[in-house]
């Protein structure tokens, strides 16, 4: 299995996927393999059938969930082991998208004040101020804070895309607040790893997903299961309530397609209420009291 697995890794390498691509698509090869206690090599068409099956009656998987471990398989078996796959007898579920989890603006004060140490704090203010996903936050370099120009450069995005995004004077005093007490100034990272910020590699993008994870319980607010891409989410859905159109959304988040943006209208309070509902134009009137069954 290191073999085929380092066979693999240069394989994504090559095509230069991202780096939490890469790691579901090995994980879920080795998951794959250990799940019959045999190397994938050795595995078929129908041994993956029985796993499809298996990641939603035995693992509770999932639809989405389901769709990336077929599309690890579906790699591994082209491009590793230069192989047939049949989409016939291989057929992807129905993908489920559900509407993301939103904060007000007033909830995500609350989170931000919450966070339990000033390191959480600026990241979790970066996320918000950015709409940056995670590991995009977590590579951010000290020259992609362009003061000049206040934008913030975002490099080697989902689909190794780089875009600007503003750069908010709020944030940025903040930024500066942080730089001044750290004990060494990075000469490139934003954020260095290591409990003392002085590493030579990026922080970890687990220490984003616990500073929300700290931040939300201590701001009573951890039943609305908040992680890093909330903060995404509410930026966007704010920008859009405060009047931006969806295409400088789409931009600003780094959607490949608008129809991935225009979910947020499902979420922003005024496009919602702009809208009344029909039933307010019915010339019908209100029962005072309930009416009784019979």
């Amino acid at each position: 299995m290191n073999q085929l697995r380092q066979l693999m890794l240069e394989e994504l390498r090559r095509r230069n996927f991202a780096d939490t691509t890469i790691r579901t698509y090995l994980h879920g090869v080795e998951h794959f393999s250990r799940y019959f206690h045999r190397r994938p090599d050795q595995l078929g068409p129908g041994d993956i059938r029985k796993y499809q099956a298996a990641l939603f009656t035995t693992f509770k998987f999932s639809p989405n969930t389901v769709i990336l471990r077929l599309a690890a398989l579906r790699f591994f078996y082209i491009h590793v082991l230069k192989r047939g796959w049949s989409i016939a007898e291989t057929p992807y579920p129905k993908k489920v998208r559900h509407l993301p989890q939103v904060l007000s603006q007033e909830e995500v004060a609350r989170l931000i004040d919450a966070s339990d140490s000033a390191f959480h704090r600026i990241l979790l203010m970066t996320l918000y101020a950015t709409g940056a996903r995670r590991a995009e936050a977590a590579h951010l370099k000290v020259r992609d804070i362009d003061s000049q120009r206040m934008v913030v450069h975002i490099r080697g995005g989902k689909g190794a895309k780089d875009r600007d995004v503003m750069l908010s004077p709020k944030l940025l005093d903040a930024l500066r607040v942080y730089w001044r007490g750290l004990r060494r100034k990075p000469t490139d990272w934003l954020f260095p790893g290591n409990r003392w910020h002085t590493a030579s590699h990026p922080v970890s993008t687990k220490v984003l997903w616990s500073a929300c994870q700290l931040a939300a319980e201590r701001a009573g607010l951890e039943h609305k299961h908040i992680h890093p891409h909330t903060l995404r989410h509410c930026f966007a859905t704010h920008l859009l309530e405060a009047g931006a159109d969806l295409r400088t959304i789409q931009m600003l988040l780094g959607h490949r397609d608008l129809e991935e943006t225009t979910i947020y209208l499902h979420l922003s309070r005024r496009h919602l209420s702009a809208t009344g509902s029909p039933l307010d134009a019915l010339p019908i009137r209100v029962e005072e009291k309930p009416t009784q069954s019979a």
